[in-house]
Formats: structure tokens, C-alpha cells, sequence
């Protein structure tokens, strides 16, 4: 029952980041790009990143809430995941060398929350 409490607030206030993140980008795409260039500009299009603090806020609140072998299990899954995504990066690094097209930084992100996903996933169905 407890840990079905501390999943249900979690996932609240990740929703809530996300809702925050969701609504500030929609709205510094529209109203940001167009601007001018300047400070003001530059903060309307950084105002998702408000958002995003909010989920690191959310899941290192939910991340204190579980007990010493979720930590560990949620820790190994991330240094896994990190571990791939520098691999992947820095091939592709020799990779852009060779001609490949250059990518944006937010492929990183989207290669490290896949491979924590499915990390995450393979570990659970894999029963460990």
C-alpha cells in the first residue's frame, strides 16, 4: 500500500512537470520565434526548461521515497543507460567525421531515456 502512495504522487507531479513543460513550449514556440533577438527572446525560448526542473524536482523527490533496492535498481539502470549513451554519442562523433550529418543535442537526451527504458524494462521482465 505504501508503495502504491508514493507511485501515485510521483507520478502526479511528473505529470504536472510535464503538463508545465508541455504548455511552456507550446507557448515559447509561438510567441518566442518571432521576437527579436535579445535577452527576452532568449528567455521566453528557455521557459520549457522550467518544466523540465520541475521533473527533476518530481523524481528526485520520488527517487527519496523508495526504499534501498529501488535505489540501486533505478541507480544501475541510469549508469547503464549512461554508459550506452556515451558510446552511442561518441561513435557518432567518429561518425559526423566521416560525412554523417550533424545532430542536434537532443538526440542524446532521447538515447539515454530509450536505452533507461528499455534497460529498465529488459531488467523487470528478466526478473532481476
Amino acid at each position: 500500500m505504501h508503495e502504491k502512495k508514493i507511485a501515485i504522487k510521483y507520478h502526479a507531479e511528473l505529470f504536472a512537470s510535464f503538463a508545465v513543460y508541455t504548455v511552456l513550449l507550446v507557448l515559447s514556440i509561438k510567441y518566442g520565434r518571432p521576437m527579436h533577438d535579445g535577452v527576452v527572446r532568449t528567455l521566453v525560448l528557455a521557459s520549457p526548461m522550467i518544466g523540465f526542473f520541475m521533473a527533476i524536482w518530481a523524481i528526485a523527490r520520488g527517487f527519496r521515497r523508495v526504499d534501498e533496492y529501488l535505489r540501486q535498481l533505478i541507480l544501475e539502470n541510469i549508469a547503464i543507460a549512461a554508459a550506452i549513451t556515451s558510446a552511442v554519442s561518441f561513435t557518432y562523433g567518429f561518425m559526423e567525421t566521416a560525412g554523417f550529418p550533424l545532430l542536434s543535442m537532443f538526440n542524446v537526451w532521447m538515447v539515454f531515456g530509450g536505452s533507461w527504458g528499455i534497460i529498465s524494462v529488459a531488467r523487470k521482465w528478466l526478473g532481476r
